[in-house]
């Protein structure tokens, strides 16, 4: 006995109803961009470890540019 079509088909509908389409769309996106980066970092250790630092770099440089427009709105 194993799952049938009907069951995963049923499945998938409960995930969409509780997930929502677009949630679901950006954690396959999330976990395409994290699979493309393991294996780049499997191929080439050292060009992962940049492609990381890059990303923390860019995060950081997104939450400063968050906070100076708050702060910027709290001033007027």
């Amino acid at each position: 006995m194993g799952i049938s079509i009907w069951q995963l088909l049923i499945l998938l509908a409960v995930v969409i109803l509780i997930f929502g389409t677009k949630k679901l769309k950006n954690v396959g996106g999330d976990l395409g961009s994290a699979i493309k980066s393991f294996k780049s970092a499997v191929k080439d250790p050292d060009a992962g470890d940049a492609a990381a630092q890059e990303k923390v770099s860019q995060e950081s440089a997104d939450k400063t540019t968050n906070t100076e427009s708050v702060k910027k709105e709290d001033n007027v």
